[in-house]
């Protein structure tokens, strides 16, 4: 078996045949959940990370100054952001690590790790965000309109610029489209903050004030949430989000020759990359080389799934220890 090509295994008994295609490494993205090798995107993180480390420092700051809870809810957004970045980054580098013979799928895997750890993190962080914002409507405090606007301002063109950076990335993997995505939302928010500053420097309505933060920390529940649920999931060994299993299976027990599927299993074996494990019962006679290659060539192409290992049983009287659903 290699990592990067389909090849048929060798027969493991008088009854079955296996064959393993692992393409994780030359495939292409055709939508969720399928396999893709991450593009190299290390100067765009270290760029992304250093425009954004640099913004929280300075809208920290002048969140202080102004006296102002909506900046001081964006920048523990951003520096989350900060954080989910270095952490998405060291993901993507951990996952091109050979396979060992502990690790035998490489530590590919990270990057589902990343991307639940980032979700926790992310959840607690509003937390204290959203806490302090009601103590605010309590006890009102006077802002600095002007000073809001302008440094929400510049953080739209600091996470504009860095959602900017991942773009080209953002179609064909689903991290890339992830970072993308998150820092277009930053971008979004400031200018929400900006449009408070402007109603407050108008009205001098302070309580705008906490009331942006709550907004802020709503958008970021929610956009999280998906985070945590698809991480979760897939730490779990679940189907991808974007694969249909019962299409997966109709689409193998629809394969020339075989009469009948079991012991189907499909899971992540990182946010970009999906395996599979069937058998399959042909009572017609051995599939050679040829069919093996090809079933996992079409649930390649259709289902983008890059790595599949099939077992092939022809005889009725040998019954598979694993074919009854409920055994795993």
């Amino acid at each position: 078996m290699t990592s990067h090509d389909a090849h048929a295994g060798h027969d493991h008994g008088p009854h079955d045949h296996e064959t393993c295609a692992s393409d994780g490494h030359d495939v292409h993205s055709h939508g969720p959940g399928h396999s893709h090798a991450p593009a190299n995107f290390g100067k765009a993180f270290a760029i992304g990370i250093a425009l954004n480390v640099g913004f929280v420092a300075v809208e920290a700051t002048y969140g202080v100054l102004a006296n102002s809870m909506a900046l001081l809810a964006d920048a523990g957004h951003n520096l989350s952001d900060v954080l989910g970045l270095v952490v998405a980054w060291i993901a993507t580098v951990l996952a091109k690590r050979a396979p060992s013979a502990r690790y035998t799928y490489g530590l590919k895997g990270s990057s589902i790790l990343a991307a639940l750890f980032n979700a926790m993190f992310l959840l607690v962080a509003v937390g204290g965000i959203a806490w302090e914002a009601i103590q605010r409507f309590g006890e009102p405090a006077p802002v600095a309109g002007k000073t809001v606007m302008i440094v929400a301002g510049v953080g739209i063109l600091v996470n504009g610029l860095t959602a900017w950076l991942f773009a080209s990335g953002a179609k064909d993997d689903i991290n890339i489209r992830g970072a993308f995505l998150h820092m277009a939302a930053d971008a979004a928010v400031s200018a929400g903050v900006v449009v408070a500053g402007l109603v407050i420097l108008s009205t001098g309505w302070t309580w705008l004030d906490p009331m942006v933060s709550l907004a802020i920390v709503a958008v970021i529940v929610w956009s999280t949430w998906g985070l945590l649920r698809d991480s979760l999931t897939l730490s779990l060994a679940a189907v991808p989000p974007g694969i249909d299993p019962d299409a997966v299976r109709g689409h193998l027990e629809g394969l020339p020759g075989v009469m009948a599927l079991h012991d189907l299993h499909i899971w992540a074996m990182s946010t970009t990359e999906t395996c599979l494990t069937a058998h399959l019962f042909m009572p017609g006679g051995r599939a050679d080389d040829a069919f093996l290659m090809s079933a996992a060539h079409g649930i390649k192409e259709r289902f983008g799934i890059g790595h599949t290992t099939l077992q092939v049983e022809t005889s009725a009287d040998t019954v598979c220890a694993l074919a009854p659903e409920h055994v795993v």
